[in-house]
């Protein structure tokens, strides 16, 4: 009955064909992993831009608390904050609770302020090589904003960045919209005009292709993948002005182009959504997930919390990035920090219920005795904020009121 019902109703029919289409890739366990442990810390990551932008670098908890339904949170900023006390330093001053980053923490994020003014050259070289490859030399300010953390660009680029160059950037506005402003390229530079595919080329001392990363057992993908990769590579920096649409060499353009951008991002990956947005600009086409279920061989497109996501398979080794940006090690650190505060929150908390039962004779087990630590660690840390039901757990541990 169900069926029948969804199958009269042509939107519900296109609507469940192209779910299913981007259900069909074969999860790999090492990438999913990957992916969840790079969102561990976005949301303390925000949490320490705010601090920063506060005056004298110390926020409210209650500030900080009116910021929690941006931050997708519910409950007590002040059990969140406590949570992690490697990171974030709370305190009462008066009848008002303050949160200032810990020394630990202000240390890492002098550290990767330094990475970011040695990683200036190549920042400027990744903003002119996404401009190289739209079709106008021109990328809109707003778009490029949502992908700007991809990049590992700063949040003050466009100040920091195109100014400091006017013989590569321009800022301009043909239309005069305050949201149709756009970065322009002023010159082609042409040494920047070779993918990271035609770099590799020489090294492997063959001409310019893709590489596969599947199983030998994936003999069709393989099968389809040789056939793919037999044809001329097209450099993504090419003009797309005689390539017809729909065709095998706009294929060929396209899945290069998107391995490009993948590789000029900090984690070798990117949202599908978001790179959709550029479609005009990039000439993307319309059902860009359609493509890359196409060639799972470089691609991996999963739907981890609900977000379309596309990775670049030779990117990772297992679950491991191949080559770390300098900024991706930083933010590593921030990781590490975040997991020593939250063993430390766990273990206080775990000893404080042990006393308590034993204040009320309860007899303890060897088992609750001796667990362990590390199991408390992974508690509420692995994405359940996107997981309704994982989330209402997730919550009812991390923000229970007779927490310490």
């Amino acid at each position: 009955m169900t069926f029948t019902l969804h199958f009269r109703n042509p939107r519900l029919v296109q609507s469940f064909v192209r779910n299913f289409s981007l259900w069909s890739m074969k999860k790999d366990p090492y990438l999913e992993s990957a992916l969840s442990r790079n969102r561990r810390w976005i949301v303390n990551n925000q949490i320490k831009n705010i601090i920063l932008r506060c005056p004298d670098q110390v926020a409210t908890v209650r500030f900080i608390q009116k910021k929690f339904k941006t931050l997708d949170l519910q409950g007590k900023a002040l059990n969140w904050l406590k949570k992690y006390p490697c990171c974030f330093q709370v305190y009462l001053q008066g009848d008002e609770y303050y949160c200032q980053l810990t020394k630990r923490m202000m240390a890492l994020v002098e550290e990767e302020e330094s990475v970011k003014d040695m990683q200036e050259p190549v920042f400027v070289e990744r903003l002119a090589k996404l401009l190289m490859m739209s079709c106008n030399q021109r990328l809109n300010v707003v778009k490029l904003n949502e992908l700007k953390r991809n990049f590992g660009f700063p949040d003050d680029y466009l100040l920091r960045l195109v100014p400091k160059y006017p013989d590569m950037f321009r800022i301009v506005n043909y239309s005069g919209r305050r949201s149709s402003m756009e970065i322009e390229l002023v010159s082609w530079n042409p040494d920047l005009a070779v993918s990271a595919i035609e770099a590799s080329a020489p090294k492997q001392g063959s001409e310019p292709c893709f590489s596969c990363s599947l199983p030998s057992t994936w003999v069709k993908s393989w099968e389809r993948f040789h056939e793919f990769n037999a044809t001329p590579y097209i450099s993504p920096y090419l003009d797309t002005k005689g390539l017809a649409d729909g065709s095998k060499e706009m294929e060929k353009r396209t899945v290069g182009l998107v391995h490009e951008l993948l590789s000029l991002t900090l984690w070798k990956k990117a949202s599908i959504v978001k790179l959709g947005h550029f479609q005009r600009e990039f000439v993307l086409p319309e059902r860009l997930n359609a493509l890359l279920l196409k060639h799972p061989g470089i691609f991996y497109v999963s739907n981890k919390y609900q977000i379309y996501t596309v990775l670049l398979r030779e990117g990772y080794n297992g679950k491991e990035l191949v080559n770390k940006d300098p900024l991706v090690v930083v933010k590593e650190k921030f990781g590490e920090l975040m997991q020593d505060g939250l063993h430390e929150y766990n273990r206080r908390r775990h000893l404080v219920n042990l006393e308590k039962r034993r204040n009320k004779g309860m007899v303890l087990g060897r088992s609750d005795e001796g667990k362990d630590m590390s199991d408390l660690d992974e508690q509420g840390d692995r994405g359940g904020l996107f997981d309704p039901e994982e989330r209402k757990r997730f919550y009812k541990v991390l923000f229970d009121d007779g927490a310490p």
